[in-house]
């Protein structure tokens, strides 16, 4: 698996864990080189450039030596958790971990630290909705996203979910291509790779 050589301005800032304001205003004043992209406005920032930049910053580079976004499913259905995980796994831009019910979850959302959750929300133990009310009291997860998954949800409580707050909901079944679409769009990845 080729580790990513180019970034967008959003995903450079997100592993510098700076604003992308900051990233476009050290593009463009010459600090962070790069390129733009042929026929567009879109800024391009080179992994080495990167690199160097976040040396010269004292910005820890740990984050681009995986550079990958941790995903955590969190669903009772096994068969659709491995689909997923499988796919993710093939993309090569994710890691991923599984829970199987909110317990679980909740532990590992508090170690693991992703970036995206994708929650079904008939867990055998608690419902989605709360879980997602977990990660919303946390402030340190203001940033972490989620997609709420479900077959049997009535179209009034997607709204409560949303409340609770989920990022997106998708009805299963669904495809797994559209649920990383979706993934990509919440995380400012580029559905396509630019190259």
């Amino acid at each position: 698996m080729a580790t990513k050589t180019v970034f967008t301005t959003g995903e450079a800032a997100k592993i510098c864990k700076v604003s992308q304001q900051t990233i476009i205003r050290c593009f463009d004043s010459g600090q962070l080189k790069g390129f733009r992209v042929p026929g567009s406005r879109f800024r391009r920032i080179p992994r080495d450039q990167l690199f160097t930049f976040m040396r010269d910053n004292g910005i820890p580079t740990d984050s681009l030596e995986s550079g990958k976004r941790k995903v955590l499913i969190v669903d009772d259905d096994e068969e659709l958790v491995e689909l997923i995980s499988d796919v993710l796994d093939r993309d090569g831009r994710f890691e991923v971990r599984t829970a199987n019910n909110g317990f679980d979850a909740g532990m590992v959302v508090k170690e693991y630290r992703p970036d995206l959750i994708v929650l079904d929300i008939m867990l055998p133990d608690i419902n989605g909705k709360e879980v997602c009310q977990r990660v919303r009291s946390d402030k340190s997860m203001n940033d972490v996203r989620i997609i709420c998954i479900s077959g049997m949800v009535e179209e009034d409580k997607v709204g409560e979910l949303e409340a609770a707050g989920a990022d997106e909901f998708m009805h299963k079944p669904f495809e797994v291509e559209k649920l990383i679409e979706r993934m990509c769009q919440l995380l400012d990845i580029e559905t396509v790779s630019a190259f």
